[in-house]
């Protein structure tokens, strides 16, 4: 009993469309273009006529990361049917990994903002970048904080493999002498 293997993304068939799982160079490239934007973006203005570094959207992030770490567990659980979780709802599942996608993307490229910036205000030495480092340096945690949980998130909402004996049998395996 063999199993078809299907055509690799890109090819063509009715899996040609499949999304599959995010990509860790993706996230990696994507970060390294944005420090390097980032680096390039603050060496040339200057530094002193920018205002402080704000805490909000490191909140934001750090907060969006709890989210979507506790929806990972949730769905995780409801996924397995554990006893007193109701069953998951297929149509919110996708929405989860579509979401931890993007989010994993998005906090990928603020990480590499927050790096090329943290970067910079450590080579730099007046007052103003020592004032920043702190919410630099967070802004790159909760980042980073983010990718960890929407890549957890996006982990847990592949279907379990079911044991050899509990899988149903293809009904083309049923008719003998077809391909």
């Amino acid at each position: 009993m063999t199993q078809a293997k299907s055509p690799p993304p890109g090819g063509s068939g009715p899996d040609r469309s499949r999304m599959g799982p995010t990509r860790i160079s993706t996230l990696v490239v994507a970060a390294l273009a944005a420090a390097a934007v980032a680096w390039l973006l603050i060496s040339t203005l200057y530094y002193s006529g920018i205002p402080r570094l704000p805490w909000l959207p490191v909140v934001t992030l750090a907060g969006l990361a709890v989210l979507e770490a506790y929806a990972a567990i949730n769905t995780r659980g409801r996924i397995e049917r554990k006893p007193g979780r109701e069953p998951v709802n297929p149509l919110m599942v996708a929405r989860f990994v579509v979401l931890a996608k993007a989010s994993a993307l998005a906090a990928a490229i603020f990480a590499g903002f927050y790096a090329g910036l943290t970067g910079w205000l450590f080579v730099e030495t007046t007052r103003a970048a020592l004032d920043d480092r702190p919410a630099a340096a967070g802004g790159l945690l909760a980042s980073l904080a983010l990718v960890g949980a929407a890549l957890w998130l996006e982990r847990s909402c592949r279907v379990p493999e079911r044991p050899d004996d509990e899988r149903e049998q293809d009904p083309r395996e049923s008719r003998p002498g077809q391909r």
